[in-house]
C-alpha cells in the first residue's frame, strides 16, 4: 500500500530505488576488495560519480521524511527513537571496519552524516521552504569558497571544513552533504508529497523502504559472504 500508516509510496519507491543503487556500487567495490576486478575502479570516472548520487539521495530522502514526519509537530519520542538507531547504526559501521580495515574505518560515513544533519536539521524545521533552501544553499557556498581550509585538524574532518583527512572506505562529512539534506527539506516543506496521486507498491518494496536500516546494515555482510563464497567454490 502507498499510505498505509501515513506513508508516501512515491518515497517508498525513491528510497527503494537508492538502496538498489547502493547494493550495485557496494557489490562492484566488494568485487573491487577480493581483487576480482581492477584496483581503483569505483574510485573515479562513472563510478564515482554513481556513489555520490546514491549518496546524495539518500541524504535528500532523509531530508524530506524529517519534514514528512515532524513538518506538523515536532514528535520528540519518534525523533529520539529514529535518531538513537541511526546513531547506533553508525557506531556499528565503525567498529566492524574499524575490525576489517583499521587503517581505513568508516569514521563518518553516511549514517554518521545523516545523524548529525537530523540534529541540525531540527534548527530549522519551523522555517519556510524558501529558509531552507537558502541553508542549503549556504552550505554550498561554504563548500566552494572555504571548502576545506578553515581548519588542520583530523579530529574536525567531518565537518569537511578540515585540510587534514584520513583515509576512509567511506566519507559523507557535514560541508557539503548538509545540503542536500536541507534541500530535501525544503522540498518537503514546499510541495504537499501526500497529495501526489497514490503510488500503490508491492507490500515487499513497502517492507524495504520501512526497513531500509536494517537493509544497510545486513547487505555488505551478505554480498561480502556470497563473494567470498564463490570464489572458494569456483
Amino acid at each position: 500500500m502507498s499510505r498505509a500508516a501515513g506513508r508516501v509510496g512515491w518515497i517508498d519507491l525513491a528510497r527503494v530505488a537508492a538502496l538498489a543503487g547502493m547494493v550495485v556500487f557496494h557489490f562492484a567495490r566488494d568485487l573491487e576488495i577480493f581483487g576480482l576486478v581492477p584496483h581503483g575502479l569505483t574510485m573515479s570516472g562513472g563510478w564515482a560519480l554513481f556513489a555520490r548520487l546514491v549518496a546524495g539521495s539518500f541524504v535528500f530522502l532523509s531530508g524530506i521524511s524529517l519534514v514528512l514526519a515532524h513538518g506538523a509537530g515536532l514528535r520528540w519520542g519518534a525523533w529520539r527513537r529514529r535518531f538513537l538507531m541511526i546513531v547506533g547504526a553508525a557506531g556499528l559501521v565503525s567498529l566492524a571496519t574499524y575490525a576489517a580495515f583499521p587503517q581505513r574505518f568508516v569514521y563518518f560515513g553516511i549514517l554518521h552524516s545523516i545523524a548529525a544533519a537530523s540534529l541540525i536539521g531540527l534548527a530549522v524545521l519551523r522555517l519556510p521552504a524558501w529558509g531552507m533552501a537558502l541553508t542549503g544553499a549556504a552550505v554550498v557556498a561554504l563548500h566552494l569558497t572555504i571548502g576545506r581550509a578553515l581548519f588542520d585538524s583530523v579530529w574536525l574532518a567531518w565537518t569537511g571544513l578540515s585540510s587534514t583527512v584520513r583515509p576512509s572506505l567511506d566519507f559523507l562529512p557535514l560541508v557539503p552533504w548538509l545540503a542536500p539534506f536541507l534541500f530535501g527539506m525544503a522540498l518537503a516543506r514546499a510541495v504537499d508529497l501526500r497529495a501526489l496521486p497514490a503510488l500503490h507498491l508491492p507490500a515487499a518494496l513497502t517492507w524495504i523502504s520501512r526497513h531500509s536500516l536494517s537493509v544497510y546494515l545486513v547487505h555488505q555482510p551478505v554480498l561480502l559472504g556470497v563473494i567470498w563464497l564463490a570464489t572458494r567454490l569456483g
